[in-house]
């Protein structure tokens, strides 16, 4: 069964082009069934579009609490029977109202090897720390930031001359080749959650 994606983006979405590339090649078996982002000029909207892709900017009114908000992108993606949803550089906290919508269903991509330098700012703070190894992380979304259960993570060197933009670069390169991985290990099935941990049967 082919199953259906919502991927919530803020900026290029360059993440979602993996996927859309992942699925292209027979990779990934799925099918992207919208994009949303949060802001009207983000540039993975047209990226969508010109993949053949719904793509629908939800703008947040700024009286419009982050319940009511969240509850605008459930709607958005009940509307389309999204099996999965996947945040791609996704820059709004998401709050109980979402969270609860789509239980053990949302993966988020973070550019560190959690639990280290959860947040913003990643890859500054491992070079701020002085860390030899850092990498990306996807994980499954709870309440707490950047701490749901780990799926898949792979390791980057830092390099004693890193600029954050050039460890970012590699790290990305990474971000690129486990998402569209994770996303079929989540949509497989054969696993579990034992206390903090995502168990593969």
């Amino acid at each position: 069964m082919n199953r259906r994606l919502g991927i919530l983006i803020s900026g290029r979405g360059s993440n979602l082009q993996a996927i859309i590339d992942a699925i292209a090649a027979g990779r990934l078996e799925a099918t992207i069934g919208v994009v949303l982002s949060n802001r009207p000029g983000a540039a993975g909207l047209e990226r969508a579009r010109a993949a053949g892709i719904e793509a629908v900017c939800v703008d947040p009114s700024p009286s419009a609490s982050r319940h009511e908000y969240d509850a605008a992108l459930v709607r958005e993606l009940q509307a389309r029977r999204i099996d999965l949803v996947c945040l791609a550089g996704f820059m709004r906290l998401l709050g109980p109202t979402f969270i609860d919508a789509f239980p053990h269903r949302i993966l988020n991509i973070h550019p560190s090897l959690l639990p280290a330098f959860p947040g913003l700012h990643a890859q500054r703070q491992a070079i701020e720390h002085g860390v030899r190894i850092s990498g990306a992380t996807v994980h499954l979304v709870d309440a707490d930031l950047d701490a749901g259960p780990i799926v898949l993570q792979a390791a980057v060197p830092v390099l004693a001359d890193d600029t954050e933009e050039t460890l970012a670069a590699r790290i990305l390169a990474e971000e690129h080749r486990i998402y569209p991985e994770a996303i079929g290990i989540v949509l497989g099935g054969g696993w579990s959650i034992a206390g903090r941990r995502f168990v593969r049967s």
